[in-house]
């Protein structure tokens, strides 16, 4: 099968074709003829090298991607799946040597993959697992319950939108924060209060709500510039890891996509808010794979608004 690949790090331009075999499912696999798989940031540090200390007991060449959508061809001996084979799925796993999204076919664990939402094509369907399970793993950690307050930051983008849009599903009141280009996609997006964004923004949330938000998931990574934001005791998710020093109280928490992958039964969910029509889809623009390159380049000038896809097959 082909795949896009990179044997060496560096810029967009390693990027190439490659050819691989083609994987079997095995013992509780699935195995999926992709035909959309979406673009992240990860794959883009992956390929830099940023990740290369870790990639390094990793064969080469390196396929990056995370989630995707396509059609289940083959189930495994002793996989317990209520799919079957033909079914549009989609599914996230965690890039490792060759094994990554951005191929032709992959194998994985069943408990993995779920059927695309109804109504919903492979293109904007790969675009919700990875972004999707993160902003669930987020409200897992804030614990907040109904009635209570979360601030967002970065929430024009495809995970603190989707933070918005699951944490108003839950009952919570959302502050967020957007440029002005982006106030009224936000708001309908369902946040209650929407605040210029900027390093200052915990003083506009402080003003929104006096006492400070119960919790605070920081996607444009402002870490200890956001604190002041959050109540005594309260909790904060950030996206990179963000390790401070202890203020108020506060408990800070990160998210590990990869410790998700393997969570069916939240990213069924996840299908069901769509289909529900509380989780919005977002595709930014699509690219045929060949033209991986050209995405990362795209993806690396910021400002896109939901995620890039690559299109395998016809």
């Amino acid at each position: 099968m082909k795949a896009i690949g990179h044997t060496e790090f560096g810029g967009p331009e390693v990027l190439h074709e490659v050819e691989l075999p083609d994987p079997v499912a095995g013992p509780g696999e699935v195995r999926i003829r992709v035909r959309a798989a979406a673009v992240s940031p990860t794959d883009t540090l992956r390929r830099a090298g940023i990740l290369a200390e870790q990639m390094r007991a990793e064969d080469r060449p390196y396929v990056p991607g995370m989630e995707f959508a396509g059609v289940l061809e083959e189930i495994g001996p002793d996989t317990a799946t209520d799919l079957s084979v033909g079914d549009h799925v989609m599914g996230i796993l965690t890039p490792r040597g060759s094994l990554g999204a951005y191929s032709e076919q992959v194998a994985l664990p069943a408990e993995s993959v779920v059927r695309v939402p109804a109504g919903v094509d492979d293109v904007a369907a790969s675009t919700l697992p990875m972004n999707g399970l993160t902003a669930r793993m987020t409200l897992d950690k804030l614990e907040l319950k109904p009635g209570q307050t979360i601030g967002v930051t970065g929430a024009a983008g495809t995970y603190g939108g989707y933070v918005v849009q699951l944490a108003k599903a839950e009952g919570l009141r959302v502050i967020a924060d957007a440029a002005e280009k982006d106030r009224a996609f936000v708001e309908e997006l369902g946040a209650d209060t929407v605040v210029p964004r900027g390093d200052d923004v915990a003083d506009r949330f402080l003003e929104a709500v006096p006492g400070g938000v119960d919790g605070l998931a920081d996607g444009a990574v402002l870490n200890e510039k956001v604190i002041a934001a959050i109540r005594p005791g309260g909790r904060m998710v950030s996206v990179r890891y963000y390790e401070g020093e202890p203020v108020k109280g506060v408990t800070y928490h990160s998210v590990r996509v990869s410790h998700y992958v393997r969570e069916r039964p939240k990213l069924d969910q996840l299908r069901e808010l769509v289909e529900e029509g509380k989780l919005t889809l977002r595709v930014a623009g699509t690219y045929p794979a060949a033209q991986a390159a050209e995405a990362h380049r795209r993806l690396a000038l910021g400002g896109t608004r939901g995620r890039l896809v690559l299109i395998f097959g016809d």
